[in-house]
């Protein structure tokens, strides 16, 4: 399970996603030198341990790398609502209390992904493992 993206590693995230592209260091510190002052080692350093920690991958080009996503912002938002509501321990009363903090534009969208599912459920009803 990932843990929360910090500050720095959600901003070079974004980009990444954003952009849906391999990068390099230097477009990813001149799109967040627009926004802050910050060196060029600071993001290759955080780059790097995105690498390391599974969320960037890198090939060689010349002298440098080019970095892109391993996985969706989807995905990773996925991850982290599954994490906390299995830390729960009354997983019912979360989802209840998730559904109340919702905007009726998230309630929407979460009625169409559940459409969705529902389409994939095999013939004869139950969940996906069979039951």
């Amino acid at each position: 399970m990932p843990r929360p993206l910090g500050d720095l590693e959600d901003a070079v995230m974004t980009r990444v996603w954003q952009w849906n592209r391999p990068v390099t260091v230097r477009e990813v510190l001149e799109d967040l030198q627009r926004e802050r002052s910050i060196a060029y080692t600071t993001v290759m350093t955080v780059m790097d341990n995105l690498h390391q920690k599974g969320w960037l991958r890198r090939e060689s080009e010349g002298r440098a790398y080019r970095y892109e996503a391993v996985s969706t912002r989807a995905a990773y938002s996925a991850a982290l609502m599954n994490e906390a509501w299995s830390t729960s321990d009354n997983p019912a009363a979360a989802l209840v209390a998730f559904f109340g903090m919702m905007s009726a534009e998230q309630r929407d969208a979460l009625r169409d992904a559940m459409r969705v599912v529902q389409l994939d459920e095999p013939e004869g009803g139950g969940d996906r493992r069979g039951r």
